[in-house]
């Protein structure tokens, strides 16, 4: 083993989780911090900030529609660990309704909530990655994203978006070794359980909220290190289109 080789295994390697006091958001910081990652944690609600110091992490309780909030998150990561490996961006819920009921602001909500997040933080993380020449950002999308549903129009509409970016930004930093993949959940276990939605899955299951952690720890790994700007659905077969 060289001495290049052995310095990289004693790097200690750090995450951000945005969007990450409940849910997925929250599974995954806690998979990631379980893996080794030292984890920062951004939330609106401060139970990203609680998590964050339960896995001896640095929490800031804020908003990712902030671009102030993110900053200060981005700083503190910076000042105390100065490296950004992996950046998760979750979300919260964008408004909902009929199709031409919603109105202008609604639509514009939806764009802050599911698309500019990603902007955002991606913004302000990447000229550290491209110093150290690395890094892997992994967005939680929908699968809806692929297969749009009356249902959630802004999150279908913005989400297939944010994979047109993905592929821009995976084109544009890709020579830097940075990275930006989406996974794609169908009904997870962080949502509210009916029969209906179910029995719509093949597996004829909710997803739990740790394998989508699982699945982003994966495409955190240096096991996925050559897949980049993909949708990865984890939807127990429920959207399947080419």
């Amino acid at each position: 083993m060289t001495a290049n080789e052995t310095a990289d295994k004693t790097v200690e390697k750090v995450a951000i989780i945005t969007a990450g006091g409940s849910g997925m958001g929250a599974a995954a910081a806690r998979r990631l911090a379980k893996d080794g990652f030292r984890v920062a944690v951004l939330s609106s609600s401060g139970k990203g900030e609680a998590l964050a110091h339960e896995l001896g992490g640095i929490g800031v309780t804020g908003s990712n529609q902030s671009e102030s909030d993110l900053r200060g998150l981005v700083d503190q990561v910076l000042a105390r660990w100065g490296r950004i490996d992996v950046l998760v961006n979750s979300a919260g819920h964008g408004p909902r309704g009929p199709l031409l009921e919603m109105s202008d602001d609604d639509w514009h909500r939806g764009m802050d909530t599911y698309l500019l997040n990603v902007v955002r933080a991606s913004r302000l993380v990447v000229p550290a990655m491209r110093q150290q020449r690395s890094g892997a950002i992994i967005n939680i999308s929908t699968a809806w994203a692929v297969e749009p549903s009356g249902q959630f129009p802004t999150s279908g509409v913005f989400r297939a978006g944010l994979s047109a970016f993905t592929k821009i930004f995976s084109d544009t930093y890709a020579a830097d070794n940075i990275r930006m993949n989406n996974v794609l959940p169908g009904w997870i276990d962080s949502l509210p359980a009916t029969d209906e939605r179910r029995d719509s899955v093949p597996m004829q299951r909710y997803g739990r909220s740790d394998e989508i952690a699982a699945t982003i720890a994966f495409l955190a790994s240096e096991g996925a290190g050559y897949i980049t700007g993909q949708n990865l659905r984890v939807d127990g077969g429920l959207t399947r289109s080419l």
